[in-house]
């Protein structure tokens, strides 16, 4: 199979689909490599090096994508690359389909295979999600005290405090990968750490591994509460199936907040937590509803690409390979957690979840690749 690994286009965004170890792996197994030229180096990765391990490098996205059959990126397509698009295509990526219909009319009309890595899970874990939840959440605490600076718009709080004043309230809502990763740095930055979240099991793991940080099970009267006191509110709801976010925060929510404190929206690729939320860019990452900041980059670890790009590209490969080396329907017939990150295949949605979110009608792949 022809692996192409484009440029992403994505404001601020500076992953890559594969790393030069990857593709040697690749190209060790039989497969042609195409990657376009540039799309690396926001990850430290030059030409050359994929040169040197057996890839073909093309200047153009049109190039790459003429020739490629699994088309490996890291987030969805934008506007620029849908005619690039085709039925001959397994595009495998981060998709988030659920608050993007555009997107799912194009990918339809395409008749392609689009494979999400959100969606890809196993036994009730989400491992293509859970490297960059995990950065996320780790980053969620420091843009969220960097933006209380008076000098950013926020309310002039330091997340530590310091001798005789009291530190920042963080509540995070949720208590998976990122919730955890974001109590961890919070907690460690010297702030006062809240987590909520909807069940006790994983707020009991949790408080054994970090006993300064508070927990409560979520309600609705809770979060009203809570949300009153903090400075930096944090969302990292797990998302299972492609759902859109729930909107636990309202207008009148936000209203009771103090201003000038943040919302660190780690879920806006599935929509966000708030009504208030909507995508924003790593070059404008902020705006402000209500008095209130809102910090909703849609593609957070894309700001500490090189990170990023090798936590992430650790956990796609051995799906990138199986692909390669079985052919899109094979694989998929096969494997049950890849079957699952089958959003759209020949014309038809088949997660339910992204289906319901558009309006859409849903189909099971399983009739179709019979």
């Amino acid at each position: 199979m022809t692996v192409g690994i484009p440029k992403e286009v994505k404001s601020g965004e500076f992953r890559v689909g594969a790393t030069p170890f990857n593709v040697a792996q690749l190209v060790e197994d039989g497969h042609d490599v195409i990657i376009q030229s540039g799309a690396g180096e926001g990850s430290g990765f030059s030409d050359k090096e994929y040169f040197d391990v057996g890839a073909e490098v093309v200047a153009t996205p049109e190039a790459l994508y003429a020739k490629s059959s699994l088309i490996v990126k890291v987030k969805e397509p934008q506007p620029s690359e849908y005619e690039l698009l085709n039925e001959t295509h397994t595009l495998f990526c981060y998709l988030h389909l659920a608050p993007l219909p555009e997107l799912v009319s194009v990918l339809v009309e395409k008749k392609l295979c689009a494979i999400a890595y959100e969606t890809v899970a196993l036994q009730n874990q989400l491992p293509l999600l859970k490297p960059m939840s995990e950065i996320a959440g780790k980053m969620a605490p420091i843009v969220g005290a960097y933006h209380l600076s008076r000098y950013q718009g926020g309310e002039g709080v330091l997340i530590g405090g310091a001798i005789g004043v009291v530190p920042a309230n963080v509540l995070i809502i949720g208590a998976g990968n990122a919730g955890y990763n974001a109590a961890k740095i919070a907690s460690g930055m010297g702030a006062s750490v809240t987590v909520v979240n909807r069940s006790t099991p994983k707020l009991e793991l949790l408080q054994k591994s970090l006993p300064y940080v508070k927990t409560a099970l979520y309600s609705p009267q809770l979060l009203r509460e809570l949300i009153k006191d903090s400075d930096i509110v944090i969302s990292s709801v797990l998302i299972h199936g492609g759902s859109s976010t729930p909107k636990l925060i309202t207008r009148d929510i936000l209203k009771e907040m103090k201003t000038g404190s943040i919302i660190v929206d780690i879920t806006i690729d599935q929509g966000g937590i708030a009504e208030t939320s909507r995508p924003t860019t790593h070059t404008k990452p902020v705006f402000i509803e209500e008095e209130i900041l809102h910090y909703c980059v849609a593609n957070m670890p894309g700001a500490y690409p090189k990170t990023s790009t090798i936590a992430l590209t650790n956990a796609t490969l051995p799906y990138i390979r199986k692909l390669a080396r079985e052919g899109t329907i094979s694989a998929v017939k096969r494997d049950s957690s890849l079957a699952l990150g089958v959003n759209i295949f020949n014309g038809n949605i088949t997660n339910s979840a992204v289906a319901k979110a558009v309006n859409f009608k849903f189909k099971k792949l399983e009739t179709l690749i019979q």
